[in-house]
């Protein structure tokens, strides 16, 4: 995945992020307490993980090419998932989405696994 591409991702994570979290300030006020801290938690992730796409973008110049252009779409899919399998589980109560949170979880640490990797094998030049 390009740089730009990656940035404009993760402002869009970050824009979505941010309306979400005066969502559930504002409209999910009278949900059970347990499901406003899950929907809390896909906001938090949703918001840290667009910074780190914005940041991988940044960051490009620095790391192995072929690496950190694999890294970028993987954190991009598991962001999406854990966070919005976490708001409709919140929004329509439908017990089998929990199921997709933790791969959405597995994509992003595999996603980060190979920012290291990317960031280690880049040749010195």
């Amino acid at each position: 995945m390009q740089p730009r591409t990656l940035c404009g991702a993760g402002a869009l994570l970050l824009t979505i992020g941010v309306a979400a979290g005066a969502f559930g300030a504002h409209a999910l006020k009278a949900i059970h307490v347990d499901l406003l801290a899950v929907w809390h938690t896909a906001v938090l992730y949703q918001l840290v993980h667009g910074l780190g796409l914005i940041a991988l973008a940044a960051a490009h110049p620095l790391l192995q090419p072929r690496t950190a252009a694999l890294a970028g779409p993987i954190l991009l899919a598991g962001s999406v998932l854990f966070s919005f399998s976490l708001y409709a589980l919140v929004m329509f109560q439908i017990p089998f989405l929990a199921y997709l949170t933790p791969l959405g979880g597995l994509l992003m640490v595999a996603g980060w696994a190979l920012v290291v990797v990317a960031a280690w094998t880049r040749p010195r030049s």
